[in-house]
């Protein structure tokens, strides 16, 4: 069995006293630049970790920060894991450390995630959504400083990173009218039920795809939206009903990429080749779809580990969160491939 060493015994070992040993681990000042040398030199020769319990309950500060991932999918999702990342690569070139609590969508364990982090003393918390959406947050995140990520409260009381949805859905609709086509349908993610808030990313994709035809003239024909509800079968169907209109379109525009897998299924039934016959342009850049249809998915990136940077940056750099709250949009850029 590994012995597990002590600080009395590396003070031992390198003639200094136990509080010389501490203020080392600790990076005190007070400590000439030899003494320090030589602890250290020990220390890794034994290979030694200091008790994190104990120097939290010291320093009254963990040195972590809460990453609190509300989401109905698994944790290992891509979008999961390109946020994760932003965050904690961040967080890594700051000599910090980051939890992940996958709270889910129910009120108590969200609140039991937070008592948990808070517990654990963490400087600030994250909180973050796996879709655009409005979010309601407990009343323990009034305790540290929180940035939300990917969602945004309904006053606005937080500062938020979330996704330019509409300039998204305007570089779309530009790319497809900048390759020559005019009858540019749209399947867009489902309306919500009657009394529930918009769905950000389909008001806001819809608003810049009707930007871009303004910009060049083209008429916004209702006929050429539809909605999802985004199963394979719907997107499916919708596909065929749009290629059975008098004047099909040439190009569709999908709002999401799972969007796009049911068009491409649908169009090769109908015989109908892409782009030759047909442009298909997704949304996510979800690369486990886009790099394996064929041809490959020209596509907009949402922009996940660009939030987790930002939100990090933010929650670290902030001092005084009691000011106006910073609503922050970051660009969803056109990831070109094959497909149009």
């Amino acid at each position: 069995m590994t012995r597990k060493y002590t600080i009395e015994d590396i003070a031992r070992l390198a003639g200094v006293s136990r509080g010389t040993v501490s203020r080392v681990l600790n990076q005190h000042p007070a400590v000439s630049a030899e003494t320090r040398e030589k602890v250290l030199e020990i220390i890794e020769k034994l290979d030694y970790r200091p008790n994190f319990s104990a120097r939290h309950m010291r320093t009254h500060s963990s040195n972590l920060v809460g990453f609190g991932l509300i989401t109905d999918e698994v944790i290992t999702t891509p979008y999961a894991v390109d946020m994760i990342s932003g965050a904690q690569e961040t967080l890594w070139a700051m000599g910090k450390v980051m939890l992940v609590v996958n709270a889910g969508y129910a009120t108590e364990f969200t609140a039991a995630s937070f008592e948990a982090l808070l517990e654990r003393r963490v400087e600030g918390i994250i909180y973050a959504a796996m879709y655009h959406r409005e979010v309601e947050l407990p009343p323990q995140m009034a305790q540290v400083p929180v940035v939300l990520a990917n969602c945004f409260a309904a006053d606005r009381a937080f500062p938020s990173v979330v996704p330019d949805e509409a300039a998204g859905g305007y570089r779309a609709a530009k790319n497809l009218l900048e390759k020559g086509h005019k009858r540019i349908a749209f399947i867009n993610l489902g309306t919500p039920p009657v009394g529930s808030p918009p769905i950000p990313a389909a008001t806001g994709r819809l608003e810049g795809f009707k930007r871009a035809l303004a910009e060049y003239d083209v008429l916004f024909d209702e006929e050429l939206i539809r909605y999802t509800d985004q199963t394979p079968q719907t997107n499916y169907r919708l596909t065929h009903e749009l290629m059975q209109l008098k004047s099909p379109p040439t190009a569709i525009f999908c709002g999401n990429d799972r969007t796009a897998m049911g068009c491409y299924g649908a169009l090769s039934s109908l015989r109908l080749r892409i782009p030759d016959d047909v442009a298909v342009l997704g949304f996510d850049n979800q690369r486990d779809i886009a790099d394996s249809l064929w041809p490959p998915l020209t596509t907009i990136q949402l922009p996940h580990y660009e939030m987790g940077k930002w939100a990090v940056e933010y929650l670290m750099s902030t001092k005084d969160f009691s000011t106006e709250s910073v609503q922050h949009m970051v660009d969803c850029p056109l990831i070109e491939r094959e497909s149009v």
